[in-house]
């Protein structure tokens, strides 16, 4: 039984007799009172019962067969032949998806597949529950790309050293932009921040002063 509309004396004892019939706790269900309920003149004519309607949440267990549903029926639709797998970890949604001739699901440094990853986010995440992240990956895509950004920072920050001035990299976003001020934290003389509104925040390094 995933949810339950329970009548008593009062909203707290309506909401105890739906978790002990959904064998849950109160942390693991949304409660919506539709009647506060009232005990009437003198405690008895027109009096009024409580009504509570209660939910049990989405379990991350549950997201990850939504996830792994909307994939593949949105994939089913485009006409595309892949496998996805999801699993989850540290209260994560992770997803990945294999196939051949994917590069047009990635996009220009990935910007469709962060499309795609938002989307399927607000999917798994619509039905309320604790927000869970989800994180999307093609081919490997995001593990290359990520040396491909600690590379290039580790590029741009002998370059600071070299010449003293700051460097501004090209936009990224929020994703790519921890990675960068990561991989420079190893650099005792240099600091970093971003700049500018999305989707054109970028990172810039400088000496540290």
């Amino acid at each position: 039984m995933k949810d339950i509309e329970v009548c008593g004396r009062t909203v707290e004892e309506a909401i105890q007799e739906a978790l002990i019939k959904l064998n849950t706790t109160r942390d693991q269900v949304e409660i919506n009172i539709i009647e506060e309920g009232n005990k009437g003149l003198f405690g008895i004519l027109g009096s009024k019962q409580a009504r509570v309607f209660v939910e049990r949440k989405p379990t991350i267990e549950w997201k990850v067969v939504v996830a792994k549903d909307y994939l593949n029926r949105l994939l089913e639709k485009m006409n595309i032949e892949a496998q996805v797998k999801v699993r989850s970890d540290e209260g994560c949604v992770f997803v990945d998806i294999s196939g051949e001739n994917l590069g047009f699901m990635i996009g220009r440094r990935g910007q469709t597949l962060d499309a795609l990853q938002y989307l399927t986010g607000l999917v798994v995440n619509r039905e309320g529950g604790e927000w869970i992240r989800v994180v999307i990956d093609i081919e490997g895509y995001r593990y290359r790309r990520e040396q491909t950004l600690r590379a290039l920072a580790r590029r741009m920050a002998y370059k600071v050293q070299t010449t003293g001035r700051r460097v501004a990299l090209d936009p990224m976003n929020a994703l790519e932009r921890r990675i960068i001020h990561s991989q420079l934290q190893e650099f005792d003389d240099l600091e970093t921040h971003s700049e500018g509104k999305e989707p054109f925040r970028r990172v810039i390094i400088s000496p540290k002063k």
